[in-house]
């Protein structure tokens, strides 16, 4: 991965097929080991310098008492149909992208995303 390519890695609480989610600045951790407890995922992350992509919210908790790498982005969108969940994301990812570049916790609700810069 190049050093500008930004870097993601998706939590196992997400889809594994997800079409937005493909390519190169995306990894899965059903792809490293879907067995590692979060802190070793956390680990990882910081250590490749990933935005951990994820439902859960002790990673949010813990974006905010701990020092960037990584960043968090939290989905709390609900328990949406997998149509849904993916008409949202492609609506704002762009956006999230975006904030990525400035927040170290992006938290997205299906109306809004709020962020918490460095």
């Amino acid at each position: 991965m190049s050093p500008d390519m930004a870097g993601f890695l998706i939590d196992a609480n997400l889809l594994y097929r997800f079409a937005l989610w493909q390519g190169p600045e995306y990894r899965h951790v059903f792809d490293l080991d879907d067995t590692w407890p979060d802190s070793e995922i956390w680990e990882y992350a910081k250590a490749e310098g990933l935005t951990l992509v994820t439902k859960d919210a002790d990673f949010s908790a813990r974006a905010m008492v701990s020092e960037p790498p990584p960043r968090v982005i939290h989905l709390r969108i609900g328990n949406l149909r997998i149509r849904d969940f993916h008409s949202l994301l492609q609506q704002i990812w762009p956006q999230v992208l975006v904030l990525n570049t400035t927040h170290r916790l992006l938290t997205v609700y299906p109306d809004r995303i709020e962020g918490v810069r460095f």
